[in-house]
C-alpha cells in the first residue's frame, strides 16, 4: 500500500506547516509557560480553512479527507501540540459526530459555521466518576415537551468555555445501560449552561480545559443527535476518530522533539566533535527515527480507513494508532531530552515541553490501556 500524499493532502499539510512556523513556532514558548489560550490563533486557522478539512464544501468544509486532517494536525503538532488538540478536538470530536449523524437542519446550523471556523467546537463525555467508565456517569437528560433538561457536570473539556458549540452526552434512562444514554449539541449561552474550574496542567498547557456545568439547561429536542438511546454508539464512534486525531498528534510530537534532538546532536561539541558522531548519540537518533516512521505507517493507514466508504469499521486501526504513536512520543521525547543532557533539563530548550505534552497522549481518548482492551477484543472477537 502507497502512503504518497496527493497533492491536495500536500497542500493541506504545508499549509499546516507554514501556518505553524510563522504563526505559532514565535509565541509557544510564552503562551505555554504563561498557560494562555490564545482564541485567535484558531479563528486563523478557520480563515485559512484547517478547521473544515474533511468536510464537503456544501458543509462548510474543504472536500478533503481524513488522512489529509492528520496530517495538518501532525505539521501543528510539531510545532504546538497544544493548538493541535483544540484542533484535534473541535474537528473530530464536535464536528465529526453532527456530520455522521446530524440532521440536514443540524448540519447547516451547527456543522457548516464549525467547518468555516466561525464557531469553535467541544466534547463533553468525561465526569468526575466517569472516565472510562462512561456509562456510570450522573449527567441526566429529562424529556420535558420540546426540550430536554440537563443536569450535572462535565470536566476535561477541552475549548471548555470558549467553544460555541459543544456536544454532550447525558443519561435519558439510567435503566437501559448502554442504549439509555443520548447525544445533545448545546449551544454556548443557554441559561443554566456555565462554566466550573479550569484545568492547571504539566502538560499542553496553552490549550484550556474547563469544567461544564449543566443546571436545569433547556435544550431543545431537535438539538439531539440521532436518536433516544444511542449516545454511547455515537460516543465510542466519535472517540475511534478522536483516536486518530491523538495519534497524529503524537506523531507530530516526537518529529518536533526528534527534530530539535538533531540539530542539537550536530552542533553540540564534546571532546572535540559534535556529539552526533559518538554512537551512543547517533543510535538513539536512529532508534528514534525508526519509531516515528513506524508510527507514521500506524496512524496514517487509520486515518486512510476513516475516509473509506467501504471500511465498516476501523476501531483496532484508530486503538493501534493512538496506543502506538502515543508511547512512541512519550519513549522519543525522554530521548530527546537525554540528548540535550542537563540543557534539555531545563525550559532554555522546547524538549523538556515536548516530553511534558507527550505523557497526555498516552491518557486522553481513552487511555493506552483501554487501547489494549479493544485491540485485544477484536483479536478475540
Amino acid at each position: 500500500m502507497d502512503f504518497k500524499l496527493n497533492e491536495m493532502q500536500l497542500d493541506i499539510a504545508n499549509l499546516a506547516k507554514d501556518f505553524a512556523e510563522k504563526k505559532l513556532a514565535p509565541t509557544v514558548k510564552d503562551r505555554d509557560e504563561n498557560e494562555v489560550f490564545d482564541r485567535a490563533i484558531v479563528d486563523e486557522m478557520g480563515k485559512l480553512g484547517l478547521l473544515g478539512i474533511p468536510y464537503e464544501e456544501e458543509n462548510g468544509g474543504v472536500g478533503a479527507d481524513f488522512l489529509s486532517l492528520a496530517v495538518a494536525c501532525e505539521e501543528v503538532a510539531k510545532i504546538d501540540p497544544s493548538i493541535a488538540l483544540s484542533f484535534e478536538v473541535h474537528t473530530m470530536l464536535c464536528s465529526w459526530p453532527i456530520w455522521k449523524f446530524g440532521t440536514p437542519e443540524q448540519k447547516k446550523k451547527y456543522l457548516v459555521p464549525l467547518a468555516q471556523g466561525t464557531s469553535l467546537g467541544a466534547f463533553g463525555l468525561t465526569e468526575p466518576n466517569a472516565g472510562t467508565d462512561a456509562l456510570n456517569g450522573s449527567t441526566t437528560a429529562v424529556k420535558d415537551g420540546d426540550y430536554y433538561v440537563l443536569n450535572g457536570a462535565k470536566v476535561f473539556n477541552t475549548n471548555g468555555g470558549e467553544a460555541e458549540v459543544t456536544v454532550v452526552f447525558a443519561a435519558t434512562d439510567k435503566s437501559k445501560g448502554a442504549k439509555g444514554m443520548s447525544a445533545f449539541i448545546v449551544e454556548k449561552g443557554t441559561p443554566g449552561f456555565t462554566y466550573g474550574k479550569k484545568e492547571v496542567k504539566m502538560g499542553i498547557r496553552a490549550s484550556v480545559q474547563r469544567e461544564l456545568v449543566f443546571q436545569d439547561v433547556r435544550v431543545p429536542a431537535a438539538n439531539m443527535l440521532g436518536k433516544e438511546g444511542e449516545g454511547f454508539k455515537i460516543a465510542m464512534m466519535t472517540l475511534d476518530g478522536g483516536r486518530v486525531g491523538v495519534g497524529a498528534q503524537a506523531l507530530g510530537i516526537a518529529e518536533g522533539a526528534y527534530n530539535e534532538a538533531v540539530k542539537y546532536a550536530k552542533e553540540r561539541v564534546q571532546f572535540g566533535k559534535p556529539i552526533a558522531t559518538k554512537q551512543a548519540i547517533a543510535f538513539m537518533l536512529a532508534d528514534m527515527k525508526l519509531k516515528i516512521e513506524t508510527a507514521r505507517w500506524a496512524v496514517y493507514q487509520a486515518a486512510w480507513k476513516m475516509s473509506q466508504p467501504d471500511v465498516k469499521s476501523y476501531s483496532m486501526d484508530a486503538a493501534i494508532a493512538k496506543k502506538y504513536a502515543s508511547d512512541v512520543a512519550m519513549q522519543v521525547t525522554t530521548d530527546a531530552v537525554q540528548v540535550f543532557g542537563g540543557y534539555g533539563f531545563t525550559r532554555e530548550y522546547p524538549v523538556e515541553r515536548y516530553m511534558r505534552d507527550a505523557k497526555i497522549t498516552q491518557i486522553y481518548e481513552g487511555t493506552n490501556q483501554v487501547q489494549q482492551m479493544i485491540i485485544s477484543g477484536a483479536i478475540l472477537r
